[in-house]
């Protein structure tokens, strides 16, 4: 069978976040890849869906067996509609329809010698052992990487066999390290010394270097890879620079990764010498014995010529019985001596009680590491698994061995969750069933969700359902990772489409979208009502303050909450369970509002990249964005900028929009006019301006040099059309302004620089008239005030202008090219490394790196907690968080941690816990309520808070209090709020305590004053529980 030709060039915005995991080169070489992947259940359906989304060259399904009801559980490319057909032809329409650039092809013989030629990866997936050797020792043979994945209930293993002699290009995900250079010595060795000393800790792990954009030392720019070491002080030598240039300035210096070669063993051998990843001794006495289950798992089926029953005890005992009479694994190395390790026969036993049946989750984990470990044979980015690796969630079965499944209770009932009955028992698919969660976002973590919700059967029959929350618009970009969407789904309502396609997946799901966000301004809608009727929350979201909230809800409401997040090849999953486990925290560094750079530095300072980013980000909003609003606000107010006004921190920006020109533009001859002007303004006479006022030989009075250490001094750059990037900036400015103004413009570039050519130059005298106050001070003197009214005027004349709302996913707007040749030219000026446009996007545009395989691991992660959750009451030892690097190996499960507990006085309690005080009837005032606190707690309130209203202070004068606190509680809330209290619907007021005697840490629950009928005694903390 011959696999068509895949070279075609690579759709950057499809691939955009998945190139800033992979990069352009190894992006390329997945292109271009050919995989055989074999066996179509719901293992392979994952490792298909991942990638055809991260757009493998071609992919040729193998697996003429028919489609039965447990399949159903977990592979969602298949219907009912399909049953007895083969499952790699009923599955390949669908594939395909995943990406219209890979090529999906079917192989229907038998996997051959011939056949395997083909191809550069081989995956097999529920595959007898006799296969898979004979398999192995084909692609051994003909240089073709191998690949063995293989799920059993609640236990999964992987292989790789990638040859003797596999070279990695690139082994991480980092890009590599840059520094900015601050001098480098002549001598033997030649000593660098870095403008950022503390960034010398990072280059201790790195072998060798190459250098860009030096003046002076220009020997040293692009050389061949040099070794460095770092020195005690922070400095680094870099071999011999004796007879070189005497250096100037500016520059970088950047790490030369190099490419390493691992070697694999063949599978006859590795079965018997496994080499496991694990992060500890333990974890790898666990995964030997778990590969030991597996191989019995494998006997079982040679002598009985099938799998074992469901929670068969006999089929247990007589894996168990295998296992122990398989020969004893030897250690890795050399020839080996035996490992002393008992067999665990309990874990054994537990493995093969439960592997008869197929999990969705499950699927999706080892689905994804899998399609990664291609992505690496392929590309050969990321160092592969060496080599086995085995992951198991036996955790989610009951830790009560009265409470286990019996065979009963998992025989098949033919319908679509028999492989999940099949380990997890019919009286659980029946709980499920009638759950109801919220998912709050349908990005790529919620679509992946939303298809294991509906594969597991989460709310899909009596009063149970989904309802998916989101209120963005499905973009192109979203397509290589997003599974539920397709090209013809751009532009609409994510949850609205997201909930269309997993209703195709399962037509008993109940889901309800809804694009709505999830924040304060909805609280009517996802209020009280609306989570008395929510049996748990799952969050999928990209910020931690969205996190933050949807968490605080959960705690409010005492509802579970499963969350997860990635970054790259990085992912976690993490669960919070009321009462059990500790509340959601957001990471330190994650703290809202903080700005990313002090205003000064960003302006005249800048010594890194991100400076000269966060400038032209800085300008792009000015020039484009708000000047245009102030100048549409003074054709509705001419009045607008009179007086006090004029001093806004805006106007600087303004006064250069309007400046330069001096009048509206009127043609594409202006536009270009004002951008060189504007050119001039920033790169060259602006900064001499700035070393008129700061010399390069300025000293402070403390002797020390102005322009020193990070501090670096400017020198302006003169204009040169014939230098890229100096046109592309003018070009990006002129087009962005023409945008602004209702003018057409143009990209042709060869006409720009003629033009550029005839323009005169700007007359300095002018430019300074532009250029307002001094370094610190935004304000205007008479002359520029008097000028820039004049120009008002003329420009309030015209229509209004368009502020432009920088949008970084439209490659042809000039958004990003403005940015990027504003931040470059900014960096010539200082002697700093410059960004490229790829890391400028990114930077600049906030952009996350994704890649589809991250997304579904942690998914998947997330559906076996949910499993727990919905199961039942369980310890804390059941749960887990999980985190995941797919780049580099790393996988590590661990019990969350116990609520932290807090005490005042008598009183302690968790963040789960609160106050209750029933209001009564007639509602009790604020003085009965204060009462109330004092005589059940000991609490003497000093301030009482509903939001950000302050309902009550001790500080308050006599007369104030008096006022108050006569007033029933929900007339207090209403006055101080001015909004109606409480909102239909609403049952409970929350309220912040501050008493005295508290210390500074100390956070007291929150005080739910319960607006139902009745009165009594308030509930303490500890026996508390939320409004239901």
């Amino acid at each position: 069978m011959g696999v068509p030709d895949t070279s075609k060039p690579l759709d950057e915005e499809l691939y955009s976040r998945q190139l800033y995991v992979l990069g352009l080169p190894a992006m390329q070489r997945l292109q271009e890849g050919k995989v055989l992947l074999s066996g179509l259940q719901g293992l392979g359906a994952e490792v298909a869906k991942n990638l055809v989304l991260m757009g493998v060259g071609s992919l040729t399904l193998h697996d003429p067996q028919p489609t039965r009801w447990e399949d159903l559980a977990a592979q969602f490319f298949l219907s009912e509609q399909d049953l007895a057909r083969g499952r790699a032809e009923a599955s390949q329409e669908r594939v395909a329809k995943l990406n219209g650039a890979v090529q999906v092809c079917v192989h229907t013989g038998d996997i051959t010698e011939d056949l395997l030629r083909d191809f550069q990866v081989v995956v097999l997936t529920a595959s007898d052992l006799e296969e898979q050797l004979a398999v192995d020792s084909w692609c051994r043979k003909h240089g073709v990487c191998f690949l063995v994945a293989d799920t059993r209930g609640l236990v999964g293993q992987l292989f790789c066999d990638f040859g003797e002699d596999f070279t990695v290009q690139d082994q991480t995900e980092e890009e590599p390290l840059t520094a900015a250079v601050q001098h480098i010595s002549q001598g033997s060795p030649g000593i660098l010394t870095l403008r950022n000393a503390a960034e010398a800790r990072s280059f201790r792990e790195v072998d060798a270097v190459t250098f860009s954009g030096i003046e002076g030392m220009s020997e040293l720019n692009g050389c061949a890879p040099r070794p460095i070491r770092v020195q005690e002080d922070g400095t680094l030598e870099i071999g011999d620079t004796a007879a070189f240039s005497c250096y100037v300035r500016g520059g970088a210096v950047i790490e030369v990764k190099r490419p390493k070669t691992v070697s694999h063993a063949p599978l006859d051998a590795a079965l018997l010498q496994p080499r496991v990843v694990a992060q500890s001794p333990r974890e790898a006495c666990r995964a030997r014995c778990l590969h030991q289950a597996f191989r019995a798992l494998h006997g079982l089926q040679q002598l009985r010529a099938r799998p074992p029953r469901p929670w068969d005890p006999a089929d247990a005992e007589e894996v168990v019985r295998l296992a122990q009479a398989l020969e004893p694994l030897r250690g890795a190395e050399g020839a080996g001596e035996p490992w002393q390790e008992p067999l665990d026969e309990a874990l054994v036993r537990a493995v093969a009680l439960s592997s008869a049946g197929v999990l969705s989750p499950m699927a999706a984990v080892l689905g994804a590491v899998a399609a990664q470990e291609v992505l690496k044979a392929l590309s050969r980015k990321f160092l592969p698994l060496d080599q086995w690796l085995y992951f198991d969630a036996l955790d989610c079965l009951p830790e009560d061995g009265e409470l286990l499944p019996n065979p009963e209770a998992c025989a098949p009932r033919g319908c679509r969750y028999d492989g999940q009955i099949a380990v997890l028992g019919a009286g659980f698919q029946e709980r499920l069933s009638h759950q109801h969660y919220l998912l709050v976002g349908a990005g790529a973590i919620g679509c992946e969700l939303l298809k294991g919700f509906a594969l597991v059967g989460l709310g899909a029959g009596g009063r149970g359902g989904v309802t998916v929350a989101d209120m963005d618009h499905v973009e192109r970009s979203n397509l290589s990772r997003q599974f539920l969407f397709r090209a013809q789904d751009v532009e609409r309502p994510k949850a609205e489409v997201a909930a269309e396609a997993a209703r195709r997946l399962n037509p008993d799901l109940q889901v309800t979208p809804l694009t709505h966000p999830l924040d304060p301004t909805t609280e009517h809608l996802f209020g009280d009502s609306f989570f008395s009727r929510v049996d748990g929350v799952a969050a999928a979201l990209d910020s931690f303050g969205a996190r933050r909230y949807v968490a605080a809800r959960c705690a409010h409401y005492l509802k579970p909450l499963l969350e997860a997040g990635t970054q790259g090849t990085r992912g976690s999953a993490s669960v919070f369970v009321p009462h059990v486990t500790e509340g959601y925290r957001a990471p330190a560094s994650a703290a809202p509002g903080d700005a990313p750079y002090p205003v000064c530095t960003v302006r005249h300072f800048p010594s890194t990249a991100g400076h000269t980013l966060q400038w032209a980000r800085d300008e792009f909003e000015g020039l484009f964005c708000l000047s245009a609003k102030t100048i549409n606000g003074h054709q509705q107010t001419p009045a607008l900028l009179a007086g006090p006004d004029l001093a806004d921190p805006g106007v600087p920006a303004l006064l250069r929009m309007v400046g330069v020109l001096r009048h509206r533009p009127r043609s594409w001859r202006d536009c270009v006019v004002w951008a060189l002007g504007h050119w001039q303004l920033c790169f060259g006479y602006g900064i001499t301006r700035l070393l008129r006022r700061h010399p390069p030989d300025k000293v402070l009075q403390d002797g020390t040099r102005f322009w020193s250490g990070p501090r670096q001094c400017p020198q302006p750059l003169e204009f040169d059309a014939s230098q890229d990037t100096h046109l592309l900036y003018v070009r990006a400015a002129a087009n962005l302004y023409a945008r602004m103004h209702g003018l057409p413009g143009s990209r042709d570039l060869p006409a720009l620089r003629e033009l550029l050519e005839l323009l005169p130059r700007p007359d300095p005298q002018h430019l300074d008239l532009i250029l307002s106050g001094g370094l610190a001070s935004p304000e205007l003197d008479p002359r520029q005030e008097e000028w820039l009214r004049e120009a008002l005027q003329d420009w309030g004349e015209g229509s209004p202008l368009e502020p432009l709302r920088f949008e970084k996913d439209d490659d042809s707007n000039f958004h990003v090219d403005f940015v990027t040749a504003a931040a470059s030219l900014r960096a010539q000026n200082y002697g700093i490394p410059a960004a490229t446009r790829s890391q400028s996007k990114r930077i600049v545009g906030q952009i996350i790196p994704a890649i589809a395989t991250t997304t579904a691991a942690v998914a998947g992660l997330l559906g076996l907690e949910l499993f727990k959750v919905v199961g039942g009451p369980r310890p804390r030892s059941a749960f887990r968080h999980s985190y995941l690097c797919l780049a580099g190996n790393s996988y590590s499960r661990f019990v969350p941690r116990a609520p932290a507990v807090q005490t005042f006085h008598h009183l302690t309690w968790t963040c789960w816990e609160r106050l209750k005080v029933p209001a009564g009837r007639p509602e009790r005032t604020l003085q009965s309520l204060l009462a109330h606190l004092q005589e059940q707690h000991g609490l003497r309130v000093k301030m009482l808070l509903l939001g950000k209203a302050l309902l009550y202070s001790a500080g308050w004068s006599p007369e104030k209090q008096a006022r108050c606190l006569r007033l029933g509680v929900t007339e207090l809330a209403q006055q101080v709020t001015g909004r109606r209290v409480p909102e239909p619907g609403q049952r409970v007021l929350a309220l912040e305590l501050s008493c005295e005697g508290e210390e500074d840490d100390t956070a007291f629950p929150p005080l739910h004053y319960e607006l139902g009928q009745g009165s009594g005694h308030s509930t303490p903390p500890g026996s508390a529980r939320g409004p239901q």
